[in-house]
């Protein structure tokens, strides 16, 4: 969808492009250096504790049927772990793989209903992320619904398969990430919840959070989620293995219900079906709207996202608002001081749990040192005058979290949650004025190579880099040549060379994707297939309209605005809203009200204005159609259309993106 793609976390329909862009030109196997490298991981971390795959696989009831296949209402795969299987079939990470995020993929695969304690199950794997469900007196309280309606409705088929056919009387969203609450259509009637029947429960703050937090670049982070979680490449041990995080992400069907029941302070209780319920809020941590909870009779505590079994994103590499590590850091300690003196029990909305007051404790207290650490050290150095590339570098966990597994960069990592941390506080400029206005990367490119003695030289020089294994040297000269040339076939093949062997060293999932997605296209160019979508009709009514006026205002071309004046009111009739829209100074604002001089009124549905955006229809097309009513000159209402940009979704990443956008 051009007009607005809404990403919202859209790890999600990216996934149907999975295996569909098989590399023309075959991988590389690891290197002598990358396999050195990958097997010094088994000296330094603790293999031999494997106490996370009895936790992993503890109180397993039954596997997920049809070898992990969930197929939608025509037939088509949304979610495969068939595919996957591979991970499951040798203990010892193959030399393409490093060893540390073997394991974890390895653990994640563990997928199926689970028991975790009496009257709390979950089942894993059946998306990126765990549906968890709590049996009260008379019905159950389902928490986070997956991604997909398919995948929610077959993970609650999965326990009703096993467990008493109990009405579902609340649901929960621990946060606005579109995995903890896009399947909920597949559980639920939106009927029952406006008849009282089921409460829909989330933190305050969460709709707007929900809808808005990738908006406005969505188009941006879409693309560049391409690469982050791997969905180009076939999963393999040479291509695709996980994100970390989870495995990958369903295709299915993104739904909303709104919430009907907003926790709006720390230390608020509810009693829900038998169960006592108290909260803690923690917004701006892993999500801007997130929340903990403790169920008093179960001896549970849920840190939601904020506590996993990976170093989790202060930043994360599709881009988005940096999270604030200080914060995230206290949230997790305010957990332990609440709940920790009587909890048995961690559980979260990835992963599998951990029981035993010592186990939950040190879960909580190593994420919450590590995030602190993250945050002071940053602070410390950049007061010593370090830049932001300089603190990455010398920032390490203390000895003691580095052997955390639960703390291991298999989704965030040190080195970029630092540099996000940096950014948090002081902003991009490093305070060097050599780095304040420097050259655009092609300009400065052509000169970098034109300085080192042409490309020639620059290729002679970088092979016999490659050669002794110096791969993150190799990748960052011979960028400045494929930006010099982008048609330097030699160039791209060495750079893809080198990021392949980064990507089968990289501990992180998402660093690995982002490697080999990258030398997949640098060697066989994008493959423009069908884009990802996640706009459905649930998440555009929730938008608010200034928010997706807004958006147009950033669809405007300026070059074709230039020079011109217009003001439109417009009435949405069905929701009585009125909003005045003007353009001056190649600049569209907007602002609720009506203005008396305006060139042209028109009147049209809220729903109307949603199919647009939907892409379902245009403004040029409803004209034409008279679904609109128009007073005052309409050539200039078809003037501002001809002004707005629709963006490329396939724009470059790896090579030069110089193509002006089609409009």
């Amino acid at each position: 969808m051009k007009g607005l793609r809404l990403i919202l976390f859209v790890w999600l329909s990216i996934s149907i492009l999975s295996g569909a862009a098989v590399a023309a030109v075959a991988p590389n196997s690891a290197s002598d250096f990358t396999q050195k490298a990958n097997a010094q991981w088994l000296k330094i971390l603790p293999f031999a504790n494997e106490q996370d795959f009895k936790d992993a696989t503890k109180g397993l009831i039954a596997p997920l049927p049809n070898n992990g296949i969930i197929n939608d209402a025509k037939g088509r795969v949304v979610w495969d772990m068939k595919a996957f299987q591979f991970i499951l079939e040798q203990k010892q990470a193959p030399d393409t793989v490093n060893p540390s995020l073997w394991r974890q993929m390895q653990l994640v695969m563990q997928g199926g209903l689970f028991k975790v304690c009496d009257r709390l199950y979950q089942i894993r794997n059946a998306d990126l992320s765990n549906m968890t469900i709590v049996e009260g007196d008379t019905g159950i309280i389902v928490i986070d619904p997956l991604i997909s309606t398919e995948t929610a409705k077959a993970a609650l088929d999965l326990y009703y398969a096993h467990r008493p056919k109990k009405p579902i009387v609340a649901v929960f969203y621990s946060h606005s990430h579109v995995d903890h609450f896009g399947g909920v259509r597949g559980i639920v009637d939106e009927k029952d919840v406006k008849d009282g029947k089921i409460k829909i429960i989330a933190p305050e703050g969460f709709t707007e959070a929900a809808v808005s937090e990738n908006i406005y670049a969505g188009n941006a982070m879409s693309r560049r989620a391409t690469y982050m979680y791997g969905n180009l490449l076939p999963p393999s041990p040479q291509g695709q293995v996980g994100a970390g995080l989870g495995t990958t992400t369903s295709t299915g069907t993104v739904t909303l219900i709104l919430p009907t029941d907003l926790i709006k302070e720390t230390g608020q209780k509810m009693t829900i079906d038998g169960l006592d319920f108290e909260f803690l809020m923690a917004p701006g941590s892993e999500a801007p709207a997130e929340m903990h909870w403790y169920i008093k009779q179960l001896k549970a505590i849920s840190a939601a996202e904020n506590c996993t079994h990976t170093l989790h994103n202060t930043y994360t590499l599709r881009g988005a608002k940096i999270r604030n590590p200080l914060a995230w850091s206290k949230y997790l300690d305010e957990t332990i001081q609440m709940w920790g003196k009587d909890a048995e029990v961690l559980y979260g909305m990835h992963h599998w749990p951990v029981w035993g007051k010592k186990a939950v404790i040190e879960n909580l207290k190593m994420a919450r040192d590590g995030y602190r650490y993250i945050n002071d050290q940053t602070l410390r150095l950049a007061n010593m005058g370090y830049t932001p590339d300089q603190i990455a570098e010398q920032v390490h966990f203390p000895e003691k979290i580095a052997q955390h597994w639960a703390m291991r960069g298999y989704y965030g990592s040190v080195y970029h949650n630092v540099k996000a941390t940096y950014v948090f506080y002081l902003g991009w400029f490093d305070g060097n004025p050599s780095t304040l206005h420097v050259l655009p990367p092609v300009e400065a490119a052509k000169k970098y190579v034109e300085y080192m003695g042409g490309a020639k030289k620059v290729l002679a020089k970088a092979k016999n880099a490659y050669e002794n294994g110096e791969y993150r040297w190799v990748a960052e000269v011979g960028n400045h040549v494929v930006f010099a040339d982008p048609t330097n076939k030699d160039a791209r093949l060495l750079v893809a060379s080198a990021l392949e062997q980064l990507g089968y060293q990289a501990e992180s999932g998402p660093w690995r994707n982002f490697y080999l997605t990258g030398a997949q296209e640098l060697r066989n160019g994008i493959k423009e297939l069908p884009a990802p979508n996640t706009a459905s009709p649930d998440i555009i009514r929730a938008v608010d309209t200034t928010m997706l006026l807004d958006y147009t205002g950033i669809r405007l071309n300026p070059e074709k605005a230039a020079g011109k004046t217009i003001t439109i009111n417009m009435h949405l009739t069905d929701i009585s809203q009125k909003y005045v829209l003007e353009l001056r100074n190649s600049a569209l604002t907007n602002r609720k009200g009506v203005d008396e001089n305006a060139d042209v009124s028109i009147e049209m549905p809220r729903s109307l204005l949603n199919s647009v955006f939907l892409k379902e229809t245009t403004l040029a097309q409803a004209i034409t159609d008279k679904k609109l009513t128009i007073k005052g000159d309409e050539d200039k209402l078809k003037a501002l259309l001809g002004m707005l940009d629709n963006f490329p979704f396939w724009f470059n990443i790896i090579t030069p993106n110089v193509s002006p956008a089609k409009n």
